[in-house]
């Protein structure tokens, strides 16, 4: 699994955050940063993606 997060899309929700805290953070402007690849953590990876009100994650399933 890979995630790329597009932080131009990103509006600040938090729900990543609030989902996947091991893999999410948000900036100093509230915008997602990620903290690592999602490994042991995919099915709320996968989550936090779906729960993005700004669609700004994407899960690449290698």
């Amino acid at each position: 699994m890979r995630i790329t997060a597009d932080v131009d899309r990103c509006v600040g929700a938090g729900q990543c955050v609030l989902t996947a805290p091991e893999v999410f953070d948000q900036d100093e402007d509230g915008l997602v940063t990620l903290l690592g690849t999602g490994d042991g953590h995919e099915d709320r990876v996968r989550l936090a993606a779906g729960l993005c009100p700004s669609r700004s994650l994407t899960v690449h399933e290698d």
